[in-house]
């Protein structure tokens, strides 16, 4: 995962709890804590990642 690009979340604070996201090359979502990106690496599909982050944006529609 390395050679893929990490985008950090864009509600992250000056901290270090963030969420880093990339696109592996099989086309899966990668998802790492900022603080430890070569740390553990969560892996799942285009359409897991897109509907969890329709939940969160339906349970929170003013952010």
């Amino acid at each position: 995962m390395s050679a893929h690009a990490w985008q950090r979340s864009s509600y992250c604070a000056q901290g270090e709890a963030c969420v880093n996201v990339a696109e592996a090359r099989t086309g899966a979502i990668a998802l790492t804590e900022s603080s430890d990106p070569t740390g553990a690496i969560l892996r799942t599909t285009p359409a897991a990642w897109a509907a969890l982050i329709r939940a969160l944006k339906e349970s929170h529609p003013y952010r």
